[in-house]
C-alpha cells in the first residue's frame, strides 16, 4: 500500500497574484493583531510569500497597512509634514492633508470605505487601527500631551465624522467647501482635542 505525502505550501511567484495575496493577508493578521504587533515575517507566512516581497511591493509594513486599508495617506509623510511647522498649526495642517487627499481621488474611495465598515468587522478594525494606532497615537506621542487616549479618540472622531459629512452624506456646503476653508474653520477644533485644554474630563 503506497502512501503519498501532503503537498507542501509553496511561495507563490512574484507576480501580482503574490500582490494581492500579501493584501489579504494583511487585512487578517492587521485586524487579528493590530498594527503593532502584526510582523511583516508573519503577514508573509500567511500569503505564502518571500517577506521581501512586502518591500518590492509595499515598500514596508507601513505601505503594506496603508493600501490595506484603502486609504491613499501615508502616515509617515503627513506626520513628518503636519509637524513640520508652528505647533498651534497642526490641526490645520492635518484637515488641509486629509481633505486635498480625498479631493484628489473624488471623494469615492473614503465613501467606499465607509460602506465597508458598515457591513464589515475587519473593515472597522483596520479603519480603527489606522486613525488611533498608525497616526494619532505617534502624533500625540511626539506633542507629549496629557489625556493621550482621550485626545485620540476626539480626533478620530472629528476626522471620521468630517469624512462622512462631505464625501457621504454630502452635506452642504461643507462638501463643496475647498481645503483651505476646512482647514480654516474645523482645524481649530482638531488644535483643541491635540494640544488644548480639554476641560474637566471624567473618561476612564
Amino acid at each position: 500500500m503506497s502512501t503519498t505525502e501532503p503537498k507542501r505550501r509553496g511561495r507563490r511567484p512574484n507576480g501580482t497574484d503574490t500582490k494581492d495575496a500579501l493584501l489579504t493577508a494583511a487585512r487578517e493578521v492587521f485586524a487579528e493583531q493590530g498594527y503593532e504587533a502584526a510582523t511583516v515575517r508573519a503577514i508573509a507566512g500567511s500569503a505564502g510569500v518571500d517577506p521581501a516581497m512586502v518591500k518590492h511591493w509595499f515598500g514596508g509594513k507601513e505601505g503594506l497597512f496603508t493600501a490595506a486599508v484603502q486609504i491613499p495617506i501615508n502616515p509617515a509623510e503627513i506626520l513628518k509634514q503636519v509637524l513640520a511647522g508652528p505647533r498651534e498649526q497642526i490641526g490645520e495642517r492635518i484637515m488641509r492633508r486629509f481633505v486635498s487627499t480625498w479631493d484628489t481621488v473624488g471623494g469615492g474611495q473614503f465613501a467606499a470605505l465607509m460602506r465597508s465598515v458598515a457591513s464589515n468587522e475587519q473593515a472597522v478594525t483596520m479603519l480603527r487601527e489606522f486613525v488611533q494606532n498608525v497616526l494619532f497615537n505617534r502624533l500625540v506621542k511626539v506633542l507629549d500631551v496629557d489625556n493621550p487616549e482621550l485626545r485620540v479618540a476626539l480626533c478620530g472622531s472629528q476626522l471620521v465624522g468630517l469624512g462622512m459629512a462631505r464625501y457621504v452624506v454630502r452635506i452642504e456646503p461643507l462638501a463643496s467647501a475647498d481645503a483651505d476653508t476646512v482647514a480654516a474653520t474645523i482645524g481649530p477644533n482638531l488644535q483643541r482635542y491635540l494640544t488644548g485644554d480639554l476641560g474637566t474630563t471624567n473618561f476612564t
